[in-house]
């Protein structure tokens, strides 16, 4: 039986790493976190925390990193789950081998990004958050004739954690284990030396985090209401998110503002699930599966 080595497209401050522990903990499933990060940061140059400690650690030639990809799966796992990065993929970096893995996205409102990711490095760009690259990335894959790989929302997702999993794992081929929903708290040998400087919340969790709504953005500085104008206008059509597209026009003057959706894929993973007709009929009609949302004594 063939692999499966799934590809996990986040930008940073996302719940990318509590997943990562989540597919970790189901025991048929390997995991490696930010393959291209040591490339990354010796390229572009930039002063991240815990650079050289990073550089010393990872591999630098990003030929070597996409070989070893997609290559043998660490200890005859059956899953490798690929915890990547979205601007850690250069532009001068191939793609060709993208089409030996399977992808899924994973997006999250970037104000709140931004929020959180100004706590450990206050100077960002649009760039430095991922989401203009997570479209390209997307744009990418869908062409290469695979099937519109799976959008999932992380407040969407930390609403219902099971019933997503349960989705994306019916979804993916493969079965759900409730072994997905809480792990031991601690460090992994798994994780990234740049784990003390950025994982402080995953160190100490034992399940995903219980969904918070939003709270007061905090983007006075000219700088990040850029950044914030920049990625709302990519993340909305991605989200469908109309009230932050409205918000970010005068921002940035991004003419790709969507209306949602179904303007990217035509499959995303919701918080309730359905049956796999439903889906498979959504995803041959080349719209979003929209789910029922679960009735009284309807398992999910």
């Amino acid at each position: 039986m063939k692999p499966l080595r799934l590809a996990m497209w986040s930008g940073p401050r996302n719940i990318s790493t509590a997943m990562m522990r989540s597919w970790e903990n189901r025991g048929d499933c390997a995991v490696v976190d930010e393959p291209l990060y040591a490339h990354y940061l010796v390229h572009t140059g930039l002063d991240h925390p815990g650079r050289e400690e990073i550089i010393a650690a990872g591999e630098a030639d990003w030929r070597k990193v996409a070989a070893r990809l997609v290559g043998p799966v660490p200890q005859g796992k059956e899953i490798w789950y690929q915890k990547h990065m979205t601007h850690h993929l250069l532009p001068h970096i191939g793609r060709d081998w993208l089409r030996e893995l399977t992808h899924v996205f994973l997006i999250r409102d970037p104000r709140e990004v931004l929020n959180s990711y100004i706590r450990s490095r206050p100077n960002v760009t649009a760039e430095d958050i991922g989401v203009l690259q997570q479209l390209d990335i997307f744009e990418y894959v869908t062409q290469l004739g695979q099937r519109a790989p799976p959008v999932i929302d992380a407040g969407e997702f930390l609403k219902a954690p099971e019933a997503q999993l349960r989705a994306l794992c019916a979804e993916l081929g493969i079965a759900f284990t409730p072994r997905m929903l809480s792990w031991p708290a601690g460090p992994r040998a798994s994780d990234g030396v740049w784990a003390p400087y950025w994982y402080e919340a995953v160190l100490r969790s034992t399940n995903f985090e219980p969904y918070r709504a939003p709270g007061r953005h905090r983007c006075g500085d000219a700088g990040i209401r850029r950044a914030v104008g920049a990625t709302v206008a990519l993340s909305a059509r991605f989200g469908g998110r109309g009230e932050l597209a409205g918000d970010c026009r005068e921002l940035c003057g991004d003419p790709r503002v969507g209306n949602g959706w179904s303007s990217l894929s035509p499959y995303a993973v919701s918080p309730a699930e359905s049956s796999p007709r439903e889906r498979e009929v959504a995803v041959r009609r080349g719209r979003r599966w929209r789910p029922r949302s679960p009735g009284p004594g309807r398992a999910t």
